[in-house]
């Protein structure tokens, strides 16, 4: 048993008969009032996320998770094939257990996080960015650069992100994994 004071981005609880990762957390310190916790829980069944707030000193039942390495292999249209770097055992997942699958490669190694009482996997932790090749854009139009203008861009896993108006097709960008937002051009 845990309590409120070990909440922490990515810790795995039970709550409501179902496993939630724990994605936002905020303590609050009221000037009138017990303190407390406000949390956004991200069902790793379901995918579904909920907002809930723990009074100060609340136990939570955490679930005891091992972490692997595994490298993606392929998507089958409905599930998410991965393949563990130390042994080659493979597993694949729903969609609803990953943050963000339209920004993962091919051959791209993500950490998996397993339940040891069943040996289920739990989520999918991506890098915190990747690098991505643009594969179609429209050119930026020239004068439209008095702000910080952006235009959408498909990239090379299908995905799109808004990029500055002076990425172009051919381009390689960083993008950040968590908000699936543009952060850089990689220049060559």
């Amino acid at each position: 048993m845990a309590s409120t004071s070990d909440i922490r981005n990515g810790l795995c609880i039970k709550f409501n008969h179902d496993i939630y990762k724990i994605i936002e957390f905020l303590h609050v310190k009221p000037g009138k009032g017990p303190a407390f916790v406000r949390t956004k829980l991200k069902s790793v069944t379901t995918g579904k996320v909920i907002d809930n707030t723990f009074s100060a000193g609340h136990k939570i039942e955490d679930v005891r998770v091992e972490t692997h390495k595994f490298q993606f292999l392929y998507h089958d249209g409905e599930f998410y094939h991965f393949m563990n770097t130390e042994d080659y055992s493979q597993i694949r997942l729903l969609e609803a257990a990953l943050d963000n699958p339209g920004l993962m490669k091919e051959g791209q190694v993500v950490t998996i996080l397993i339940n040891t009482e069943d040996d289920m996997p739990l989520s999918v932790d991506m890098p915190a960015t990747v690098i991505l090749e643009v594969t179609a854009t429209e050119p930026g139009v020239k004068g439209n650069t008095a702000t910080n203008a952006t235009k959408p861009a498909t990239v090379e896993t299908g995905a799109t992100v808004n990029v500055p108006l002076f990425i172009n097709e051919g381009d390689k960008i960083k993008v950040e994994t968590e908000k699936g937002t543009y952060k850089e051009r990689i220049k060559e």
